[in-house]
């Protein structure tokens, strides 16, 4: 009887265990700036409530799924906690036109976003590389392939 209960704490213990062992597997995939901020500092809420691109504070912060998320008041913090998938960006903060190439993971440019049907969107813009340009001449098959390619990061 005594095997039978410590079985059955030693399961419950690891069945709690699981969802943060996914959460740090799912991190690990994410594109995170050395310091281990999210979207290189910018207010994830700020996309989607004043359409751009803004820096958020690192005494304004919040940790979700091993991601650490800054932002640019109080309320957009509030406003995240609320939802915060809503506001994550998609294929993990990479940049989406690289995603539906070929697969890669490739820095962005925080500046350089797009919201589509409720989400965001980061590109990499740099050196009169503005993938953006090239993602809108052919978002809905970029799109599905990086949707795919992202599947493979992610199980």
């Amino acid at each position: 009887m005594k095997k039978l209960f410590y079985l059955a704490i030693i399961g419950l213990g690891l069945s709690q265990k699981l969802p943060a062992q996914n959460e740090n597997a799912m991190a690990k995939q994410c594109n995170i700036h050395k310091d281990g901020i999210a979207i290189n500092g910018y207010d994830p809420v700020a996309y989607f409530s004043a359409n751009k691109a803004i820096k958020g504070k690192k005494e304004i912060q919040c940790l979700f799924n091993g991601l650490t998320y800054q932002f640019a008041n109080p309320q957009n913090r509030e406003t995240f906690k609320s939802n915060p998938s809503k506001f994550q960006p998609q294929y993990g903060g990479w940049c989406a036109y690289a995603m539906g190439t070929n697969g890669s993971k490739v820095d962005v440019d925080p500046e350089t976003f797009k919201i589509l049907d409720g989400k965001l969107y980061l590109f990499y813009n740099k050196f009169f590389n503005n993938t953006l340009e090239s993602w809108n001449k052919d978002e809905i098959k970029l799109k599905e392939k990086a949707d795919d390619n992202w599947k493979k990061y992610v199980h």
